[in-house]
């Protein structure tokens, strides 16, 4: 299929280097690309700054243009897997020109509406020349902010479709998100939660399919940078920011990027496309859930200005003894806001947390324990790639699978790089995020059941 660029408008001075830029490593049969892009549902865009009720849905001929830039940007780029989020499924005409456009395209496309009639949701497509779809589910977090999740799991037909042996496995698991925007800040323990709910369906899936550790790549806005809570719970769990990797960013370097101007003006880096390879040692998944909850748990403690030793007689109320009870616990957990509200810790997770940080299980918290598991958490850091001589430990000849190394990352329009947002960008108030991988073999250990 040849590239395209028939009626791509830019709307002014928006620079299209990246896109040149990109474009040789796009092109190449040996990897895949992937592009994720929140294309602002025209329910939610407003046209007029005075009157904030004016929204571009109620005027066909701004949304129809604005879409088919969109779309022709995307036919222009030909990524072969596409991630939108704020993808206007209740219009029924919007729908029909997407899969009309994308399907002669040659790309498969899945559609996914948000629960509650929102409105929008997501939309994936993959194309047909690079992968076959084996599984396709369809994730309602039913929480209330109506969030959801897709999850494919494609095979790899190029670029080793040429030397396939049985023995290369060339299987992907592709996940799409929007996660709930942080109003407050206590609205961030429910987007950890969504997160921590998508790791738990793909690791419960894995399981369910018997299968061995595969790639796995998350897309999506994510609606929080790099130094929130959510950002380190991948972290914890072996998955780099392909932006990031491309760019030799660390995770300290949050303010090299933007890739969202918010409704309340602000700009921030909000949009990922996470990998995860299969040669990952990972912490437990509830343990890196209960370490990022605790972090919150010391964050709003530090906000209060309180020292470690004061936290802790904040902690133990009016305990008798130099320990923190259950119930002390559980006050604490109310009075900082993570319980006692729809959104808050429930009993069980609670109680997960208690047993976590109770360490010698012997009912209470002394201050060690405390130190170890809330204040200065001595959990067990997170592991990188496994060695040469660790895999042939562990592997003794099974199976190979493939991995991906990031080739390039580029971001659109180019401005939002240097952390500007440029103010003749029209598309959408999100950039459009795209990365090339370039698959590479690697050895599979099998799962223990």
């Amino acid at each position: 299929m040849g590239r395209r660029n028939r009626g791509i408008s830019t709307r002014g001075r928006v620079s299209r280097i990246g896109s040149y830029a990109i474009a040789s490593s796009i092109a190449d049969p040996t990897c895949i690309s992937c592009t994720t892009f929140n294309i602002l549902a025209p329910i939610y865009k407003r046209l007029n700054h005075e009157d904030q009720s004016i929204r571009e849905s109620e005027n066909k001929a701004y949304w129809l243009d604005r879409n088919r830039r969109i779309l022709d940007w995307l036919l222009y780029e030909r990524s072969s897997i596409i991630c939108l989020q704020e993808f206007w499924v209740g219009n029924e005409e919007l729908v029909n020109i997407y899969n009309k456009r994308l399907g002669d395209a040659g790309y498969t496309n899945f559609k996914l509406a948000r629960t509650n009639n929102r409105g929008d949701g997501l939309l994936t497509a993959v194309h047909k020349d690079i992968f076959r779809v084996i599984n396709h589910r369809e994730l309602l977090f039913n929480d209330f902010g109506d969030r959801v999740a897709q999850l494919l799991h494609v095979e790899l037909i190029a670029p080793f479709a040429q030397s396939r042996n049985n023995n290369v496995r060339q299987e992907i698991l592709i996940v799409n998100t929007h996660l709930l925007f942080p109003h407050n800040s206590s609205l961030c323990l429910e987007r950890l939660r969504q997160v921590y709910k998508i790791l738990q369906y793909v690791e419960s899936y894995q399981k369910e399919n018997k299968l061995n550790p595969l790639p796995i790549i998350l897309c999506g806005d994510w609606n929080g940078s790099k130094r929130g809570h959510v950002y380190k719970f991948l972290r914890s769990q072996g998955f780099v920011s392909s932006y990031d990797t491309a760019h030799q960013y660390a995770d300290a370097d949050a303010h090299k990027w933007v890739s969202h101007r918010n409704h309340r003006g602000n700009i921030c880096g909000v949009d990922f496309i996470w990998l995860l390879n299969p040669n990952r040692y990972r912490k437990l998944l509830k343990t890196s859930w209960s370490e990022a909850v605790f972090g919150m748990f010391k964050y709003q403690l530090r906000r209060a200005s309180l020292t470690e030793h004061d936290a802790f007689a904040f902690l133990k109320a009016d305990s008798d003894g130099d320990y923190i009870t259950y119930t002390d616990f559980c006050e604490a957990l109310r009075q900082l806001k993570l319980v006692g509200h729809c959104y808050g810790l429930s009993i069980e997770e609670t109680k997960d947390l208690w047993v976590q940080a109770d360490i010698d299980g012997n009912g209470v918290l002394d201050f060690e324990e405390f130190e170890q598991r809330i204040w200065n958490p001595s959990w067990s850091e997170v592991r990188g790639e496994i060695s040469k001589d660790a895999w042939d430990d562990l592997v003794h000849g099974t199976e190979q699978t493939i991995g991906f190394s990031v080739k390039n990352a580029v971001l659109f329009p180019t401005e939002v790089e240097k952390g500007m947002w440029p103010e003749d960008y029209s598309l959408s108030d999100h950039a459009r995020l795209t990365v090339v991988f370039s698959p590479v073999r690697m050895p599979c250990s099998r799962l223990i059941s």
